[in-house]
């Protein structure tokens, strides 16, 4: 990665350039299908131009995030759209894990984890990519915060030779990411900042790609007004017209804007990034 330096609130941040991955692999944990392009999807989409091979874990089949609609067409709908979404994106490949959405508060913590070493072992990435379990206020999704701590700590266990060694029944080594990226709502330390003003456009289609899962949200806010005596316009009619792509500009138009401005750019997205633990010093050419 190439970098140059910003100040902001006195914190010295990278503001990143994408360099070329010459095929290097990035292994992105998330929770939900929506997740991606929500979160980092102008990332994404820049990493797939410059080279980089994205694999993404889906770790739920999100088969309630939908209104009006049975479970089963629920899965089926989201697993299309995000289908779709990472398509547009530049995504190279996709794992299902199929857990239940939004109980991952019952799973074991280990098993998932052991799930995730596996996926490190497999695909060997540069980087591993995934939501901060030390998010400011915490995320209000258990499943986040879920992944996120069974991630963090996956990626050092990958490395050792006596966690697991049934994967090297299969072939397996141990590996050891070089980078460590996490993202979230509101970040405790911002490290690096990404200008994703060329890649703003595809980042809102592939988030438009998300149907199901954003009219579930509208009506959800719709609720919400609705209980302090309000109306919210811009989901009412989204639920309306079975159409959520003007919200879905709004907001990700809106959020990915407003983070650029705090950096004197059009459009970005914010990470924690640790490389190398934190111990680039040791390094040498």
């Amino acid at each position: 990665m190439q970098f140059y330096w910003v100040y902001n609130h006195n914190v010295q941040i990278e503001t990143m350039k994408i360099e070329n991955g010459e095929g290097r692999t990035i292994l992105l944990v998330s929770p939900h299908a929506d997740d991606p392009a929500f979160f980092l999807g102008g990332t994404i989409a820049l990493w797939a131009e410059m080279g980089w091979r994205v694999i993404c874990v889906r770790v739920t089949d999100d088969r309630w995030d939908s209104h009006g609609l049975s479970e089963s067409q629920t899965i089926e709908n989201n697993t299309k759209q995000f289908q779709a979404a990472a398509s547009v994106l530049g995504i190279s490949e996709i794992v299902e894990f199929g857990y239940n959405t939004d109980v991952l508060g019952d799973v074991s913590e280990v098993a998932l984890r052991e799930k995730i070493i596996r996926m490190i072992r497999t695909y060997k990435p540069y980087a591993l990519v995934s939501f901060d379990p030390f998010s400011m206020y915490g995320e209000d999704n258990e499943d986040h915060l879920v992944v996120a701590k069974a991630c963090n700590e996956a990626f050092w266990t990958s490395q050792f030779d006596l966690h697991h060694p049934e994967h090297f029944q299969d072939g397996l080594q141990p590996h050891g990411c070089f980078e460590r990226w996490y993202f979230g709502r509101r970040l405790t330390e911002i490290t690096h900042v990404v200008d994703i003003s060329s890649v703003l456009d595809k980042k809102v289609l592939a988030a438009q790609c998300h149907v199901t899962m954003m009219l579930n949200y509208a009506n959800q806010l719709v609720m919400q007004a609705r209980t302090a005596g309000k109306k919210a316009p811009l989901a009412e009619d989204a639920l309306r017209s079975g159409d959520p792509s003007r919200m879905i500009d709004l907001f990700i138009r809106r959020g990915s804007q407003g983070t650029g401005a705090r950096y004197a750019l059009e459009a970005a997205e914010e990470f924690r990034i640790i490389r190398f633990g934190g111990l680039s010093a040791l390094l040498e050419d």
